[in-house]
């Protein structure tokens, strides 16, 4: 139990016996004291006077003098200011959570509470590399799931590839056009490099034939055009040459984005690539034998990349195997009068009165659209797994589309529907501004890797003080730190937040940065060589418990929170929430190691005053750099023994 289970716990009872009135645990608001003001944690005893029929202040003094009388073990003293009743804790307390934890590598973690979620993410496309905002999607994703697990959960792990469609026929056309029968062995190009370079030659290629297209349109010349067709392109053209539009810089824009998609679908390559996805759902032999062997280099590719950055799955599914999935939905929903068909012979369903609109879930064709699929595959993972809950790590681009999936699953009354969490997050952009995947101006994630490590290095280098090490520890070193920095950059944000993506910053001993983390273990692990303990668990029993300095206490007390921190952000879905919290204790230890007063280091280990204080805080240490460890653990960071 931790000590604001213990407040809290406390606070109930002095209720009960001071004004007979029974309160939930939950209903006890305790905060981390504010630093301006004397104590650890703060009771708000406002909702109290209802029943005190007394002033907050007095109320406050009320059940202050309760605890301390009653609970001395846990609280020492208390001050009131208006309606907050700030508490001090029993120096015993802290020492005793000390002594029991300080050699507990997973002191915090909760035990199995019988639930089972999966987290989908990294969902790739196969017709180019991962890139950044694939990083953030797979950091993420891998995060949640390590929250989870020590939260309590079984958590399976999951893929969806998006392995079949327009985008992989684009870059098999493309290679059938110029590769001259070129693979990744011949090359020497990464497979999922090469796939996606030839997407960039078809979308250079698609590029180049639209442009003709779109400026006839712009000047009237709609002789590419007929039928339904023609009248909606001179209906865009019309609107866009009105001078009120040419004056909205964001309507003229979407309306030339429109025609130049027509344009683009008018093209020949871009007809080609129709064709070939045709001949792929008809299953032409030679079409999926080509679409295996490119899909066969990208997967390659894919397990090497995520093999560097330490991302696993526990289940892969591929759209190639799921797209037909859904329609079996469809016919329920039909059987249901959930469902209506249109005279066209498609299927659709009416949200309106959810605020919303109709939705398509089949083509007149009898086809399925995304959500089909996406309705099917939800209902084959419940039926896989039978997880409480389902979470989809996607871009908040896609808010609308699983907003419109949960409620679909709802209405079908599917038992996976109630499961359901979209763990919405911002995109991320580069200084120069958004990448583009046809234009080729992404950040390759496998190039982004190389550079960080290659950072470490330099910075390493540097310092010149690990000349001692072999060229492979330095290696792993370099690798530690080098990852480890993107990572922590690309999760100390909220999820739900945009954000920018700075290199240079992401490496930075003083900054916000997971090396100044990592620092700080390495920093530790450096104390306990210079004293010459490489086992810590035979560090007597501290004994003198009414004596904490400042900063011992601090620690102690940070290193008590990771349990309640674990939970705030299992709760509210952020690995930010640890990524700050380690960053805080880094910073509360370096305080600690550093602090002098009158040219004397106030928290010495290795000159301390007393056997004694030297054993706290050794244990103190030790403490620290197993919770640093474990944080950085749940956001998929190594910690070095040197740095």
């Amino acid at each position: 139990m931790s000590v604001v289970q213990h407040i809290r716990s406390a606070a109930v009872t002095a209720i009960k016996s001071l004004y007979n009135q029974d309160i939930a645990l939950a209903d006890i608001a305790i905060n981390v004291t504010k630093p301006e003001f004397e104590g650890e944690y703060t009771i708000v005893v406002f909702t109290f006077t209802k029943f005190s029929r007394q002033k907050p202040e007095e109320t406050g003094q009320t059940i202050g003098n309760y605890l301390v009388t009653n609970f001395p073990d846990l609280v020492a003293g208390f001050n009131v200011v208006k309606g907050f009743l700030n508490l001090s804790i029993n120096n015993a307390y802290w020492i005793q959570y000390l002594q029991t934890n300080f050699n507990n590598a997973h002191s915090g973690r909760k035990p199995a509470n019988g639930k089972k979620v999966m987290v989908e993410y990294s969902s790739p496309n196969t017709n180019k590399p991962l890139h950044l905002g694939h990083l953030r999607n797979n950091f993420l994703g891998y995060s949640i799931a390590e929250i989870l697990k020590a939260a309590g959960y079984e958590v399976i792990k999951a893929n969806l590839v998006n392995d079949r469609g327009i985008h992989i026929c684009k870059s098999m056309l493309a290679w059938q056009l110029f590769a001259h029968g070129d693979t990744p062995e011949s090359t020497g190009i990464k497979g999922d490099h090469l796939v996606g370079d030839y997407y960039v030659k078809f979308e250079t290629l698609l590029k180049e034939q639209a442009e003709p297209i779109i400026a006839r349109i712009l000047e009237n010349d709609f002789r590419d055009f007929g039928g339904a067709e023609l009248e909606k392109v001179e209906k865009l053209a019309a609107l866009l040459h009105k001078p009120e539009i040419q004056q909205d810089e964001e309507k003229a824009g979407k309306l030339h984005d429109d025609i130049k998609e027509i344009a683009r679908n008018k093209t020949e390559i871009m007809q080609q690539a129709k064709i070939m996805l045709q001949q792929w759902e008809a299953g032409n032999p030679e079409v999926r034998a080509l679409w295996s062997t490119m899909n066969g280099w990208v997967y390659d590719g894919f397990e090497t990349t995520y093999k560097r950055l330490g991302i696993d799955f526990d289940k892969v599914y591929y759209e190639s195997e799921t797209y037909l999935l859904g329609k079996d939905l469809v016919e329920d929903g039909l059987r249901k009068g959930v469902l209506f068909r249109k005279e066209d012979n498609s299927v659709w369903i009416d949200l309106t009165a959810d605020g919303l609109d109709e939705k398509l879930l089949l083509r007149g064709d009898g086809t399925s659209v995304y959500m089909t699929q996406d309705l099917g595959t939800a209902r084959l993972k419940y039926q896989d797994f039978q997880m409480q809950q389902s979470i989809y790590v996607v871009a908040d681009e896609q808010n609308y589309h699983f907003k419109v999936l949960k409620l679909i699953l709802e209405k079908l009354e599917e038992p996976a529907a109630e499961g359901v969490y979209h763990l919405s997050y911002g995109m991320v952009e580069l200084p120069a501004g958004r990448m583009k995947s046809r234009e080729g101006t992404v950040v390759d994630a496998d190039d982004l890797t190389e550079e960080m490590v290659n950072t470490a290095a330099e910075q390493t280098k540097a310092s010149g003080k690990l000349q001692d090490l072999s060229e492979e520890e330095l290696q792993r070193l370099y690798e530690i730190i080098g990852l480890g920095g993107m990572k922590f950059f690309l999760l100390r944000v909220d999820p739900k937040k945009r954000m920018i993506f700075n290199p240079k910053d992401s490496i930075d001993l003083n900054g916000f940065t997971g090396a100044f983390v990592q620092y700080a273990h390495a920093r530790i692990k450096s104390i306990f060589r210079e004293v010459g303990i490489t086992d810590v668990s035979h560090l007597d029993t501290y004994r003198h418990n009414d004596s904490l300095l400042p900063l011992e206490k601090e620690l102690i007390k940070l290193n008590e929170q990771f349990g309640e921190i674990l939970d705030d952000a299992q709760r509210e879905m952020s690995p930010a929430i640890i990524a700050n919290y380690a960053f805080h204790l880094a910073q509360t230890f370096n305080s600690f190691y550093a602090e002098k007063v009158e040219g004397h280091y106030t928290y010495s280990i290795a000159r301390a005053e007393s056997e004694d204080k030297q054993k706290l805080r050794l244990q103190i240490i030790s403490m620290t750099a197993h919770t640093i460890a474990q944080s950085m653990k749940l956001l998929g960071i190594d910690v070095p023994e040197r740095m």
